[in-house]
């Protein structure tokens, strides 16, 4: 009587084990599959200035992205891509492409974020005179641009917190000027493209 007991203990332990087992795992997945999601949220939230900007030449080879893009979001956008179908696979239960579509997006993540921190630094790729002379333009005033934003976002944070009428007025007036700035920087910006779009012709 005791053998059988101890049996029948020994095989609802191993059942409760290997139970448990899979549902670590799913655990591990979900918390992989967020944290990724939250660095991609992230990661487009820190690019978002440069949406529009392009370089003449991708950044990436073609075995991190398989864009030929030259603009930020497009690579975020096969980001997503990637995440979505990681998330399918996942529900799928396919273990080698869930392996490989996690570390392959990390990659990715690590590779943009660089890529975002020096974009305002990059300089052009030789090209003709006259059209050199544009592309800088281009990106001297995209830079602008990107500065411009980061003063009205800096200025609505102190706005936010601000507790004088006074302090409140000045700040909306200076959020005010500084979009009249951007608006101006953003026209300015459309005028190259077309001077770019003619000499590409």
């Amino acid at each position: 009587m005791m053998i059988k007991s101890s049996t029948l203990h020994n095989a609802n332990r191993y059942q409760t084990e290997t139970a448990t087992l899979p549902l670590e795992s799913a655990l591990k997945t979900a918390l992989l599959l967020e944290k990724l999601q939250n660095q991609l949220i992230a990661l487009r939230a820190q690019a978002t200035p440069l949406m529009g900007h392009a370089t003449l030449k991708p950044r990436f080879d073609r075995q991190l992205f398989r864009t030929r893009s030259t603009v930020i979001q497009d690579y975020l956008a096969e980001m997503q891509t990637n995440l979505d179908e990681l998330r399918h696979a996942v529900e799928s239960e396919q273990q080698e492409q869930v392996v490989w579509l996690a570390e392959h997006l990390t990659e990715q993540i690590t590779a943009l974020h660089r890529e975002i921190a020096a974009w305002p630094l990059r300089t052009w790729d030789s090209a003709s005179p006259g059209l050199g002379k544009w592309q800088r333009k281009r990106l001297e005033n995209q830079e602008f641009e990107r500065r411009l934003f980061e003063m009205k976002r800096e200025r609505e944070a102190r706005l936010n917190n601000s507790e004088t009428l006074e302090e409140q007025q000045l700040l909306m007036r200076e959020i005010s000027a500084l979009e009249g700035r951007i608006v101006r920087c953003r026209q300015a910006l459309d005028e190259i493209e077309r001077v770019i779009e003619r000499l590409t012709r």
